[in-house]
């Protein structure tokens, strides 16, 4: 059974860090795109981050390009989405994604096979 279990989402003060974790198991990650999406209520669920499955690219939303930063480490079959300069917006339900579907770069919800529960990021102003 494949799994995506994703860890580290607190409340923290506006400006401040948290890193978050998705450990995957149940197969191997190391070939697929691995991503991070997040969801407030009454929205749809958008991109924030994916990286490839060697970790050589990184593709990043224009709202949190340049505080954000994606990586995995396939040895652990973990990827991370380290967050910095955080704003009360970015609160939200983070969700870990894998596995692509198609081709090009996967930024779509449809695009992913595996998810993750999520983990709730608050951010206090």
């Amino acid at each position: 059974q494949v799994q995506l279990v994703e860890s580290g989402g607190e409340l923290v003060q506006a400006g401040g860090s948290l890193r978050l974790s998705c450990a995957a198991s149940g197969r191997t990650f190391s070939s697929d795109f691995m991503a991070w999406f997040r969801q407030v209520p009454g929205k749809e669920r958008e991109f924030v981050a994916t990286i490839t499955g060697s970790g050589g690219r990184t593709y990043y939303a224009d709202s949190v390009k340049g505080r954000f930063t994606i990586t995995r480490d396939n040895a652990k079959n973990t990827a991370y989405l380290q967050m910095n300069s955080l704003k009360p917006e970015d609160t939200a339900v983070y969700y870990c994604a894998g596995a692509q579907r198609g081709y090009g770069i996967p930024v779509r919800t449809t695009n992913y096979i595996y998810w993750g529960q999520g983990t709730q990021v608050t951010v206090s102003s």
